[in-house]
């Protein structure tokens, strides 16, 4: 039996602070450039001070990339098209800067953390620093068998929990979340077809390497199998993570809960960060508040989760990588719309109608 109930985040979670938000929305109207004509970028700089509960808005200066790995039992039905077991090497791509997220972490001077939850590979090939944490090597095969037991998920949310508070207690502002995992769609589609109560061909895409139809309906009957077991335990979002989530899942649903808790603000990638956003905002409905969508993935369970949560998405550039570079494209909007609040004068005051008249009269 867990000790852990993901449902207390609900009374540990506040919203940004609404006072704050409104003191920037009329800092905004006194700007020298008229309110709207900077369009969605207001937005954002005044949900970054919300955020930070400053006005004006403080410019993003230890932004974080922070990237959970695993690998999926299910991959082994050949639903993805990476083979199954082979994460660390994602994980290595990133570290030797060959990825598509090193090299944009390396271009924005972001530091990038990698979190090993469960990959399925001998630790001694991935550094001490990465693999320390793991929960377990691999996830169960969620269509047949749990992807852990409860005391694993317990495990891996703490963990994510903890990494949070690393985090924050370091100075990190922001941080931008992405997965290195093999059949991590998979789950995904899983949890949000359950939260959502959609079938599993509304949910089922093709995965960031991309599958063929035949792969896809294989993904698909997955997906089904692994519904059927998941709705049995929708009310406990712990049990429904062993159920048909995963170490890494589990980690990043820790991870994020926490990070509200910490008022860090996150910006999600594509369908396994907004998976684990969907079940934080079951267990804490005022979580949501603290993330940004950073992409629009073209995966069709992450649009349902997204609009579930009633997170518009910064960007939709046709990015299917995953690895949270979706996400760190959006960063620099993210700060241009900081600096944008915080750096452009105020219109100079008018002076009252009577001091006018009377100045003129002398």
């Amino acid at each position: 039996m867990s000790s852990l109930n993901l449902d207390d985040f609900s009374d540990l979670i506040e919203r940004p602070d609404s006072g704050t938000r409104r003191d920037a929305e009329e800092r905004r109207e006194r700007l020298v450039v008229p309110s709207g004509a900077l369009g969605r970028l207001d937005e954002l700089g005044e949900w970054l001070s919300a955020a930070q509960g400053s006005v004006p808005v403080k410019a993003v200066r230890q932004p974080r990339v922070v990237l959970f790995a695993g690998d999926h039992g299910v991959a082994a039905l050949d639903v993805s098209g990476r083979p199954a077991g082979s994460a660390h090497v994602l994980v290595r791509a990133v570290l030797e800067g060959e990825s598509p997220v090193a090299v944009l972490a390396r271009l924005a001077e972001v530091p990038v953390r990698i979190v090993d939850a469960g990959l399925d590979c001998d630790p001694a090939l991935l550094p001490d620093e990465v693999v320390r944490h793991r929960v377990r090597r691999g996830s169960g095969r969620i269509d047949i068998e749990d992807a852990l037991t409860v005391e694993e998920a317990e495990r891996a949310v703490r963990l994510g929990m903890a990494i949070a508070d690393e985090e924050a207690d370091s100075g990190t502002d922001l941080v931008v979340l992405g997965d290195l995992s093999v059949g991590g769609t998979t789950p995904a589609a899983t949890l949000i077809a359950a939260l959502c109560g959609t079938d599993a061909s509304v949910v089922t895409g093709r995965g960031g390497a991309g599958i063929d139809d035949l792969a896809w309906m294989r993904k698909c009957a997955a997906v089904r199998d692994a519904l059927r077991r998941a709705r049995p335990v929708l009310g406990d979002q712990l049990e429904l993570l062993a159920t048909v989530g995963g170490a890494d899942l589990a980690a990043m649903t820790g991870f994020l809960l926490q990070s509200a808790v910490r008022r860090m603000p996150v910006i999600l990638d594509g369908v396994v960060s907004a998976a684990c956003a969907l079940v934080g905002q079951r267990a804490a409905f005022r979580a949501p508040d603290w993330w940004l969508a950073g992409q629009l993935s073209g995966e069709p369970a992450q649009a349902k989760a997204l609009d579930r949560m009633a997170l518009n998405p910064l960007l939709d550039q046709g990015v299917t990588v995953g690895e949270g570079s979706g996400a760190l494209l959006a960063l620099p909007l993210v700060r241009a719309a900081a600096a944008l609040a915080a750096e452009l004068p105020e219109r100079a005051a008018a002076e009252p109608a009577e001091d006018a008249a009377e100045y003129v009269t002398e």
